[in-house]
């Protein structure tokens, strides 16, 4: 969410020579079918990092998540900040606000519910994403979404692959309504 963030900021509202060229190389993973991203991850994970102390494990996990999951949050806020305008900001400033008392007061009301759906939509893709897990999960690691996958062919396991599920389905519920109701709070107020 962080990096996502700041990458919206510096390419919405700074100009810079190459910002095409950043702007498409960071919406270039999400463009990529799964399973090329997981090849690639796979193949720069077991040969070029390595010499970095970087193989497969979780932490590459975390990594090839990271990089598919930054375009959602980067597109929710570059959005949001597109139809912000930057007088409110402007008019902080005139008042002797500083930059981070403004950020806090303006901005980042102003972006709030475009930070939490894009946290959500974050979450979900990251989820539901088994192909690049395989391929950087490496021997030993195995997350939720992988397990479940792997035992889905196990009759003894239904029980437990459906209890897991429903959990699953009961903790999201509450979280898509508050995202629901957050989105339609700002919505109003802008």
């Amino acid at each position: 969410m962080v990096l996502g963030t700041l990458a919206a900021f510096a390419l919405q509202r700074h100009s810079f020579f190459g910002k095409q060229t950043v702007n498409m190389l960071i919406v270039l993973p999400i463009a990529l079918p799964g399973i090329v991203t997981g090849i690639a991850m796979n193949a720069a994970f077991r040969t070029v990092l390595p010499s970095f102390g970087l193989g497969l494990g979780l932490l590459s996990v975390i990594i090839a998540h990271t990089t598919f999951c930054i375009v959602i949050v980067f597109n929710n806020v570059s959005a949001r900040l597109k139809r912000v305008s930057g007088s409110a900001e402007e008019a902080s400033a005139d008042l002797g606000a500083r930059p981070l008392r403004t950020c806090v007061l303006v901005t980042f009301p102003a972006i709030r519910s475009a930070l939490f759906a894009g946290a959500l939509l974050a979450f979900a893709l990251s989820f539901d994403e088994i192909v690049v897990t395989t391929f950087t999960a490496g021997p030993g690691v195995t997350t939720l979404p992988i397990w479940i996958f792997e035992n889905l062919s196990r009759p003894r396991q239904a029980p437990i692959v459906d209890v897991v599920a429903t959990a699953l389905v009961v903790l999201s519920v509450p979280l898509i309504y508050l995202a629901q109701r957050l989105s339609s709070e700002t919505t109003t107020a802008l």
